[in-house]
């Protein structure tokens, strides 16, 4: 397998991924339509952290971690690391030794769509990541593969530069053309959530503020007594 380690591509304007940054990744993939979302087998190893990148993508080889290397050169500040493999493989590609450097250079997570190792040592120095799987099986430097170029995990195409947004729900990509738009109709969905949790604090039915009791009637869903109910499961 050759391949190629692209240099330099656009990223998703940085004052747009900190907005992002600030809304949950239900929030935007909501925003952007229900779109965006990773599989819930993406799973994160810490609890409590939301994070958002810039992508820098990485296409390896089943079991072999050689272009990991290559890719954090490429790496810097606000970048996302998103490995994935040419076949599936839960293989541990990834540890604490990749995430000392990554974070020397910036990096604010990872998300592998393959098996990850030292999990405890990755919570302790603060290292956010999610995975398909955690694994101790280690991996070999063999085969080539690419870096900066487009992958697709869960169906779901990400781009170099594009926009991960990770927390404790999974993973969303935004596109990075996209970013500034998802981030004002994430505030705006926001601002929606905000008055509506003030009305339910003030007692009101979600059957009521979004009018679910025509839908109700319009499914032919009836109320019955309790009693009346029984009554007519006895006569069956």
């Amino acid at each position: 397998m050759s391949g190629v380690i692209i240099t330099s591509p656009p990223k998703a304007d940085a004052k747009d991924v900190e907005a992002l940054a600030g809304f949950g990744v239900a929030t935007v993939s909501e925003a952007m339509g229900r779109t965006g979302l990773l599989g819930p087998e993406i799973r994160p190893i810490q609890q409590g952290v939301r994070v958002a990148g810039t992508a820098v993508t990485v296409l390896s080889w089943p079991g072999d971690n050689l272009m990991i290397h290559a890719a954090v050169e490429q790496c810097g500040e606000g970048d996302f690391l998103v490995v994935t493999t040419t076949s599936p493989s839960t293989d541990g590609m990834f540890g604490e030794l990749f995430a000392t450097a990554l974070l020397r250079r910036g990096v604010r997570g990872l998300v592998i769509n393959a098996g990850i190792r030292d999990t405890q040592e990755l919570r302790e120095m603060g290292f956010a990541a999610w995975s398909r799987a955690v694994c101790a099986q280690g991996t070999v430097k063999a085969t080539g593969g690419s870096v900066n170029v487009p992958v697709a995990i869960d169906g779901q195409v990400i781009r170099p530069g594009d926009v991960i947004l990770a927390d404790d729900d999974g993973v969303v990509v935004v596109p990075r053309e996209r970013a500034r738009e998802t981030a004002e109709k994430s505030e705006a969905r926001e601002a929606k959530e905000a008055a509506s949790r003030a009305a339910f604090l003030d007692g009101q039915l979600g059957l009521d503020r979004y009018g679910l009791r025509e839908k109700l009637v319009q499914l032919g869903v009836t109320y019955q007594p309790y009693d009346e109910y029984v009554r007519g499961g006895e006569r069956s």
